[in-house]
């Protein structure tokens, strides 16, 4: 029977070079652990790790974004469905899928690029009609939030110097006001409450300076 083989020890030097990719026992934990385990792992590293380990995770999620995150959403047709009575708006599955999108982004740093997936979303509320007390009132109170988030997240871009093309927060912003404006006069025409009033007298356009 032929002896095992040993795996050859690598002094740290020669390990220093290998950095340009993932350690194949530590991708074979990445392949397979669950995603609470992996999310678990991900916090106790950040948590323990120096300042310097957290910034270079955000930059790399903030590259991987903008590989595969669009940032706006390719159709606003199937976020809302109508409830059983025919006449109320209920949330769907591809609202989750829109807002958890959204917040990877500007829980990444990428504040103004989740202004446009959020802004379509307002938007889709146009034409709408939801119960005060039901899960669409509860839905869009937390996307009150989420601007509110996203609104933050946009600050930090711009005090870290991110932001290249001052056209893009200049659209984001416009984008979302206007869209906010529109559903806000959507909703008076049919007596209902709007959601959005709390985060529009917290927040402005304003409050925050956009180079130019």
């Amino acid at each position: 029977m032929p002896a095992p083989e040993v795996a050859p020890v690598h002094t740290h030097t020669e390990t220093a070079k290998t950095l340009g990719h993932v350690n194949l026992m530590v991708d074979t934990l990445i392949a397979n652990a669950t995603i609470d385990d992996l999310r678990a792992i991900t916090r106790n590293l950040l948590a323990t790790g120096s300042p310097s380990l957290a910034a270079a995770f955000t930059a790399a999620a903030r590259s991987r974004l903008r590989q595969t995150s669009a940032r706006r959403i390719a159709t606003t047709n199937g976020l809302f469905t109508t409830s059983h009575n025919g006449i109320h708006a209920i949330p769907t599955q591809e609202l989750d899928n829109a807002l958890a999108r959204a917040r990877s982004l500007y829980g990444a740093g990428m504040g103004f690029a989740s202004l446009g997936i959020l802004s379509s979303i307002v938007k889709a509320t146009v034409g709408l009609r939801w119960e005060e007390d039901g899960a669409m009132a509860d839905v869009l109170a937390v996307i009150d939030a989420d601007i509110s988030q996203a609104m933050q997240s946009c600050k930090e871009e711009l005090e870290g110097g991110r932001v290249s093309d001052t056209a893009v927060p200049q659209e984001a912003i416009g984008n979302l006001w206007s869209n906010i404006g529109e559903s806000a006069r959507d909703v008076e025409i049919w007596g209902g409450e709007f959601p959005l009033t709390e985060h529009l007298t917290a927040s402005s356009a304003g409050s925050f300076s956009i180079p130019v």
